[in-house]
């Protein structure tokens, strides 16, 4: 069907496209939530000025996202650090700053854990909050298998985990 002019000029056609590149821009600044653990959002004072630093950093990506002209791009490239900005501010309101373990050798939050497995491999874990976790750096969420079974447990207690032992050797 040949575009029919409207009055300011602008065809049926051109709007069509208009509204279509729109809707696909518009799609691509509306993203899904970061999911939120149901877990208690437990910290260790690092890791709350973690999720305090990471709130800032998003809030200057948007920030500096809202300086650009063009709408559409403003839109698109905001979408990211707003949806990183809700997560954060969700998880600095919700922390719990955790006190730093005794020094009595039994293992909590915040302990430094090393054990040896059944298979001769012995490994080193801070355990911490959600958020800081990263196995790679050494640290694992408290709410990991391993540290809840190794929650509690002192030096020599041996746990069992899907069918492998664990033993304890050092807590700090």
């Amino acid at each position: 069907m040949p575009a029919r002019h409207l009055g300011s000029g602008v065809s049926k056609l051109s709007v069509a496209f208009t509204k279509e590149d729109s809707a696909e821009t518009a799609a691509e600044t509306v993203l899904p939530d970061r999911v939120i653990s149901p877990h208690l959002n437990l910290v260790t004072q690092a890791g709350l000025k973690a999720l305090e630093q990471q709130l800032q950093l998003a809030r200057q990506a948007c920030e500096a996202a809202n300086a650009i002209e063009d709408i559409n791009e403003r839109r698109r490239l905001s979408a990211s650090p707003l949806r990183d900005m809700r997560y954060f501010a969700e998880r600095v309101r919700t922390a719990q700053l955790m006190p730093d373990p005794q020094a009595d050798g039994v293992v909590a939050f915040g302990s430094l854990v090393t054990f040896s497995r059944d298979d001769g491999r012995t490994q080193r874990f801070r355990i911490v909050g959600e958020d800081e976790a990263d196995p790679a750096a050494g640290t694992m969420s408290y709410v990991s298998p391993v540290a809840r079974v190794l929650m509690g447990k002192t030096i020599g207690d041996v746990v069992s985990l899907a069918g492998r032992e664990i033993e304890i050797i050092d807590v700090a």
